[in-house]
């Protein structure tokens, strides 16, 4: 089955996930996070429940830039994930076939515009939430950083 952005903005209506999607993302957490048949780029995060307490797992893409890896949220400062990591004071795992703790720092609006635009170029699937074309030049990037954050990922002993 094809999904076309206009399907992938009605599963997040709101910026929530409707039960289709938290279907599709329950499985692929576990897809990504035993690496079956994925890229190394995706990866499933573990993080303490706000909550809950109980530990919650998302499927993302790490993206690349300058020799760091970050994560960045498709559908900005609302997503589940984000307000967790806050949480929890940026303490969470990456899984992508074996479990790697980490450390997850909140990146700078200023600094987010050139990870975002990376961001586009390797999550084809977070395209149709943001609201900026992955060819648009930086200036337009630097304009809606403020509004998805963008985490470091530093690995944890």
């Amino acid at each position: 089955m094809i999904v076309t952005d206009a399907m992938r903005r009605r599963m997040y209506r709101g910026g929530r996930p409707n039960r289709l999607a938290r279907s599709l993302n329950r499985l692929s957490a576990f897809q990504f996070g035993r690496a079956l048949f994925v890229p190394p780029a995706w990866v499933t995060l573990e993080v303490t429940g706000r909550r809950s307490g109980n530990t919650v797992a998302f499927p993302l893409v790490v993206t690349s830039h300058r020799g760091e890896r970050y994560l960045v949220s498709m559908l900005g400062n609302g997503a589940n994930w984000v307000a967790n990591v806050r949480a929890a004071n940026g303490e969470a795992v990456l899984r992508h076939g074996r479990r790697q703790p980490v450390r997850l720092v909140e990146v700078d609006p200023d600094l987010r515009a050139p990870i975002l635009q990376r961001y586009l170029a390797v999550a084809p699937g977070a395209r149709a939430h943001v609201p900026v074309d992955r060819h648009a030049p930086l200036s337009e990037f630097e304009r809606i950083a403020a509004g998805y954050p963008v985490f470091r990922v530093v690995p944890r002993d």
